[in-house]
């Protein structure tokens, strides 16, 4: 690899000649794969399977290194999200949050989410009824953290679509945020030969002070005695500890320290005269990427949960609906069972509708235009104070959408953990049918099936949903999430085949 002259100077002088041959040797050597399992979406015992055959990633509960890379587009359990491919030296994030948040419920903020791989890893990580709202200011990367978040499955998260500084009105809002902020991209340069063509010494210092500004507008946004975690993937220090001697100093912030084992080999503070402790993954030490983090703590003391505090007492038929009465309907349509013709009142067709989620009584059903999706009736003031000031691409589940008279169930719901899989006729496919669905072309059942909406599901993992209309089943898979690629390799390694 041939790496920048303004590079390799200063990491020759901030590692040492012999430190730094073992970088540059490093970089040149294949980048380990690595995946972190859902365990919310495998079985228990699948679970366990799966982690006794795979290499452990050290610093993560759920991550697992490959010893050969997986046919990740055509493998139907990557789609339905019961595994992330996510770099291993930042899956540390979960140290952080298993040492420093409590097990009571909070609300976090990753405020620079996309593609998602920290944002799945830490809605694993929060405690039963906290909140996780995932942030990406850049609109076209924001749809792919909603659609990555979708695939995880949780219900408690909101997906927007704003600058750090739209977050200002929310002030103390946050119990934790995360900030993984744009970097020069350092660590990343045995992956992305993009990231060595546009280094350079002018960028660092743009880069750094896009990261002070960041840190400054969503500062306040951070409670009295609540937790950033700040991190990077680059190496220099002006990116990294400069930034958190700075925020020690400017906002008062107190760097804590992580219980790390010494044989993880994470490298301290390569700033000379400081202690505070800081970890930094380098490749010929860690087996994984460049990676920077610090924990930090703002001074003060928190004054509890204040918006979990407040309770929403809407009557679920009239957000539904606008009104009460079981005789009146939507612009004179009304939903209907699974796909097939209204009948009933309004109750009626709502029992059905909440029976699709496990738990319904837990949640508010609410209609944006077509489409009703479903959101914890405990979170319903953060949703209400988040859509005060910030753009909201989802949040909750997608129930369904109503086209013509049929309330047609949605994908999200079929991907969500809160699905009662009782409520719908299930078919089990095998690879190349599975394949065929997430290219979106026609599924065809056995003539067992019946007709109407039947959710399909690959070793024994919801896939999603098609409406079996006899001699085809519509495919109900979103146009925009479907496999593209009409090349189709002659063996496709799975998950499921490593056991």
């Amino acid at each position: 690899m041939e790496l920048p002259l303004a590079f390799t100077d200063y990491m020759h002088a901030l590692l040492g000649s012999e430190e730094y041959d073992k970088l540059v040797a490093a970089l040149d050597e294949e980048q380990p794969v690595s995946i972190r399992l859902n365990e919310e979406k495998l079985q228990a015992s699948s679970f366990g399977r799966f982690r006794a055959s795979l290499r452990k990633v050290p610093w993560s509960a759920t991550g697992c290194y490959l010893n050969n890379r997986l046919s990740f587009t055509f493998d139907p359990l990557f789609h339905a999200g019961c595994y992330y491919v996510q770099e291993a030296s930042s899956m540390f994030v979960e140290q952080a949050l298993k040492q420093y948040v409590a097990q009571e419920p909070v609300a976090m903020l990753d405020l620079c989410a996309a593609p998602g791989g920290k944002s799945t890893l830490v809605r694993s990580l929060l405690p039963e009824g906290s909140l996780l709202v995932a942030n990406e200011v850049v609109r076209s990367r924001s749809r792919i953290l909603a659609e990555n978040l979708t695939k995880w499955g949780h219900p408690d998260v909101v997906v927007t679509n704003n600058d750090p500084v739209d977050f200002s009105p929310l002030d103390g809002f946050f119990d934790v945020i995360l900030t993984d902020v744009p970097c020069s991209g350092e660590g990343m340069f045995r992956k992305d030969p993009v990231a060595v063509s546009e280094w350079s010494p002018g960028n660092v210092e743009i880069c750094r002070q896009r990261q002070h500004r960041i840190i400054a507008d969503i500062w306040p946004c951070l409670k009295p005695g609540g937790i950033l975690i700040y991190s990077t993937c680059t190496y220099n220090t002006k990116e990294n500890e400069k930034n958190i001697r700075l925020m020690q100093k400017d906002l008062g912030a107190e760097v804590l320290p992580l219980q790390v084992p010494a044989d993880w080999n994470i490298t301290g503070n390569l700033l000379t005269g400081e202690d505070f402790p800081i970890y930094r993954f380098l490749p010929h030490k860690t087996e994984g990427e460049g990676f920077f983090l610090a924990v930090l703590r703002k001074p003060g003391q928190g004054n509890g949960n204040v918006w979990a505090e407040q309770s929403c007492t809407r009557d679920i038929t009239s957000v539904l609906y606008g009104q009460r009465d079981d005789n009146q309907r939507v612009r004179g349509r009304k939903p209907v069972d699974k796909g097939t013709k209204s009948s009933g009142s309004v109750k009626e067709q709502l029992a059905v509708l909440r029976g699709w989620l496990t738990a319904p009584d837990e949640y508010e059903f609410l209609t944006h235009g077509d489409n009703l999706s479903a959101f914890s009736k405990e979170l319903l003031p953060r949703l209400s104070a988040l859509r005060s000031s910030l753009r909201i691409v989802q949040a909750g589940i997608g129930i369904a959408e109503l086209k013509g008279k049929d309330w047609v169930p949605a994908h999200a719901l079929a991907m969500s953990t809160a699905l009662n899989r009782a409520a719908f006729v299930c078919e089990e496919i095998g690879s190349e049918q599975a394949i065929a669905y997430l290219r979106k072309e026609t599924v065809v059942l056995p003539e067992t099936a019946p007709r109407g909406v039947v959710l399909l599901t690959y070793q024994h993992i919801p896939l999603g949903f098609v409406k079996n209309i006899g001699n085809r089943a519509n495919n109900l898979y979103p146009q925009e999430w479907r496999i593209r690629s009409g090349y189709m390799p002659e063996e496709i390694s799975e998950l499921a085949g490593l056991l």
